[in-house]
């Protein structure tokens, strides 16, 4: 396995507690009755922080399209994705820039990183990163397409599209295709659902590149993140990648967000690790999660205080150069 440089592990380690204390804040958000709803990914960062690292960030077919699902704050945080911007969404505050107010935590939009709207539906996105990654075959750019779901959504049929024509020998597409397994498709077990030993078996019958890892690891996932992007980037193939993770707070607030003891903490063991190699200290380690948490109540209480959508804002960004009946535009 490649030997990550003290300076990129602690990188690693940082923004893998910033996302947890920020998806810890929005959860207490919710229980505080300043939000509707939550889903997230702690217990994912270990995943989404190193892919999100690897990620050619810009807008336009020379930077990576994004097509992620619900789980992404660990990426997106690392991509530069601020507190501010998370809890203004998961708040519904008219200065939300994702959805300006309209939609549930963690569905974020940013057209100016390729970052394609994330939705509610589950396994849709394997089908429109189709789009982007076709796009992307007929140019000449190193740029890839990344969809990101759960082990759950790929019992849809969006994800045997996905394999189906990412695949095609007349026409392969430049994707990075994961699955972040956590075991669960919001209650039921991953065993009682599945025939296959793992979700990537079935890219075989594709002859697709295949990669199989612990999630739970940042230097095994950035590692063969970081080969799989470079494999798809240089020989404009798909890889299909299953990465077993965590899920410390339950699918979401529907089912209680209560913080899940048998489940390994990708961030601790992390930490253990770093403390092992002499790179963390507790009084370090315990000033990181202190300054942080500071921080991320700070902006909620600043946010609180900020404009909600109003009625009249409804259609919004929905239709285009159109008038009602009294004239208004909408």
């Amino acid at each position: 396995m490649k030997k990550l440089s003290p300076e990129l592990l602690l990188k690693l380690h940082y923004l893998m507690v910033k996302s947890r204390v920020l998806e810890e804040r929005m959860i207490n958000i919710y229980r505080q009755g300043q939000a509707y709803f939550w889903i997230g990914g702690p217990g994912e960062e270990a995943f989404g922080v190193p892919l999100g690292l690897l990620i050619k960030k810009g807008c336009g077919l020379d930077y990576d399209w994004l097509h992620l699902h619900y789980r992404a704050t660990p990426t997106l945080v690392a991509m530069g994705l601020s507190m501010r911007d998370a809890l203004r969404l998961i708040m519904n505050k008219v200065t939300d820039k994702h959805t300006g107010g309209r939609n549930f935590s963690n569905h974020y939009c940013m057209p100016e990183w390729n970052v394609a709207p994330i939705t509610s539906v589950i396994g849709s996105q394997y089908s429109t990163a189709l789009g982007t990654a076709h796009v992307q075959s007929r140019s000449s750019t190193s740029a890839i397409t990344i969809v990101t779901g759960g082990d759950a959504g790929t019992a849809e049929g969006d994800f045997a599209t996905c394999l189906i024509w990412a695949s095609r020998s007349v026409c392969p597409l430049p994707m990075l295709i994961t699955v972040q397994n956590n075991g669960w498709g919001i209650s039921t077990s991953y065993q009682g659902q599945h025939g296959e030993t793992n979700i990537v078996d079935r890219g075989k019958a594709f002859n697709m590149e295949t990669v199989l890892i612990d999630g739970n690891n940042p230097i095994e996932s950035y590692t063969k993140l970081d080969e799989s992007m470079k494999y798809v980037r240089e020989k404009r193939r798909p890889v299909l990648l299953e990465a077993f993770v965590s899920r410390l707070y339950g699918h979401s607030s529907a089912s209680g967000a209560n913080y899940v003891k048998e489940e390994p903490c990708c961030i601790a063991l992390f930490e253990e690790k770093l403390k092992k190699q002499g790179l963390l200290t507790e009084k370090k380690r315990k000033n990181i999660w202190d300054d942080l948490k500071a921080e991320a109540k700070q902006i909620q209480q600043e946010v609180a205080q900020e404009p909600d959508p109003q009625p009249e804002s409804i259609w919004d960004h929905v239709y285009a150069n159109k008038e009602n009946a009294d004239g208004r535009k909408f």
